[in-house]
């Protein structure tokens, strides 16, 4: 029930910024598994992030659609625009570096097929728990400069 709330505080957050855009110096930074089911990515893209991503919802960005169980938006990677489809069960992270703001989900336990097929029959599947983090910036780069 947690995890549900918190991943609540992702998709509100992505609303806002689809509605109003980014406020000030926001940004986020939303890491996510690339190979949990719903995630849909570039092939090329899947190959060079075949377990996790991470994207920077900053300037450029377009058509973010947010849905209650995913969004979507297309970024630019090498100057070659992506749409991406990324449930919010996939996210492992979420920062907003300006807010000092954080959200971590654990992944421990779950397991992907790398596909958009459901676990296999037996398999441990454990949702991950999330909670709330400080966000404490490692070097300049990380926080703009």
């Amino acid at each position: 029930m947690m995890e549900q709330a918190l991943r609540g505080v992702i998709r509100d957050s992505l609303r806002k910024v689809a509605r109003e855009g980014l406020p000030g110096d926001h940004h986020f930074f939303i890491t996510f598994l690339t190979g949990m089911k719903g995630v849909d990515l570039p092939t090329a893209l899947r190959r060079q992030h075949p377990d996790e991503m991470t994207i920077v919802i900053q300037f450029l960005f377009r058509d973010l659609e947010v849905r209650d169980d995913d969004f979507s938006i297309t970024l630019n990677f090498n100057s070659v625009p992506s749409r991406l489809t990324v449930p919010l069960a996939a996210i492992t992270s979420f920062v907003d570096p300006a807010a000092a703001f954080g959200l971590s989900f654990g992944a421990e336990g779950v397991e992907s097929t790398g596909s958009d097929s459901p676990p296999l029959p037996g398999a441990r599947v454990r949702a991950p728990r999330g909670e709330v983090v400080p966000f404490k910036p490692n070097s300049p780069t990380e926080t703009g400069g």
